[in-house]
């Protein structure tokens, strides 16, 4: 089989597409053919080696993390999955593996799709909904009613969050470009501010929870716009923050950790039309790394990148 991987830490030149043999799923771990893999900054982030003290330093490392796919076969413990079944969900963190034709990942980390639901769509769902869900159900315990400011509303993590937050009836406001203001209105958000016109600290309104999904906020911004108890959710934590956050309490780093109850509510949402994330651009296996290296340097799409395995 054939996957994208690389063999030292570095840029976008060290990608290649290259033979691999999938091993046998272990206990509570499942095996699948890979149908769609979506791409996300944190594919390259990996690769760069921003995240080496997990990763470690065995090469070569396969990449990506978000996929569609169907089971091929599943290991000791496994209840939820048999071979045949259509599922999405995430790769394992560190070793990762989404981009390429098959896949061995926890049974945790996988959903159902349902019928309604393309692959090519399922795809997605995985890393920016959990992200999402992680920050504003998890982290922010979000109550109907609240008020939401998504930073980068227009992102996949925005509109993931955007989504969620009106499912539990909270009112959005948002920022991003001024190209995508009218998407963002669409998707509800109340109030929509161009970030590149908008001083987000000078903005009088006071939120409940305020979600940095652009990770280009600072925090004192964040903790600036809250209300009293409210809550600053921060999508590039450093070591530095996460120290700050021991003694901030309204600082909460947002660190993606899925869970089956997580994707499998994503899925449900999906299946009633009522949460997805829209496709930019697919391409082959073999024009993933042109597609990949475009993004990394800044290439915005209006949807998420996706590799057809097919």
């Amino acid at each position: 089989m054939k996957r994208i991987q690389y063999s030292r830490y570095g840029g976008p030149e060290l990608m290649r597409v290259e033979h691999f043999q999938l091993p046998a799923p272990g206990n509570g771990e499942v095996a699948v053919q890979v149908k769609f893999a979506a791409i996300n900054p944190i594919d390259w982030k990996l690769r760069h080696g921003q995240m080496k003290i997990v990763t470690g330093n065995a090469f070569p490392r396969p990449m990506g993390m978000d996929f569609s796919g169907t089971v091929i076969s599943v290991g000791p413990g496994v209840t939820q999955y048999k071979a045949g079944d259509s599922v999405f969900g995430l790769a394992r963190f560190k070793e990762s593996g989404a981009l390429g034709e098959a896949v061995v990942t926890k049974e945790n980390f996988l959903a159902t799709k349902s019928e309604n639901i393309s692959f090519e769509a399922a795809a997605c769902l995985g890393t920016p909904g959990v992200t999402a869900w992680n920050g504003l159900i998890d982290k922010a315990k979000l109550r109907m009613g609240q008020h939401v400011f998504i930073n980068g509303c227009a992102g996949a993590v925005g509109e993931a969050a955007v989504q969620i937050a009106r499912l539990f009836g909270a009112v959005v406001s948002g920022s991003c470009s001024a190209r995508d203001m009218k998407r963002a209105t669409s998707m509800g958000v109340q109030h929509v501010y161009d970030y590149r016109t908008t001083d987000l600290s000078a903005i009088t309104t006071r939120f409940d929870v305020v979600y940095d999904t652009a990770a280009t906020m600072t925090v004192s911004c964040g903790l600036a716009m809250l209300r009293r108890g409210g809550v600053f959710l921060d999508l590039n934590p450093s070591p530095g923050k996460l120290v700050r956050s021991l003694f901030e309490r309204r600082l909460k780093p947002i660190i993606g950790s899925p869970r089956a109850e997580i994707l499998e509510k994503l899925a449900s949402a999906a299946r009633e039309n009522r949460f997805g994330i829209p496709v930019g651009e697919t391409v082959s296996l073999n024009g993933a790394i042109q597609l990949i290296t475009e993004l990394e340097r800044g290439r915005k799409l209006g949807g998420k990148g996706v590799v057809a395995m097919e």
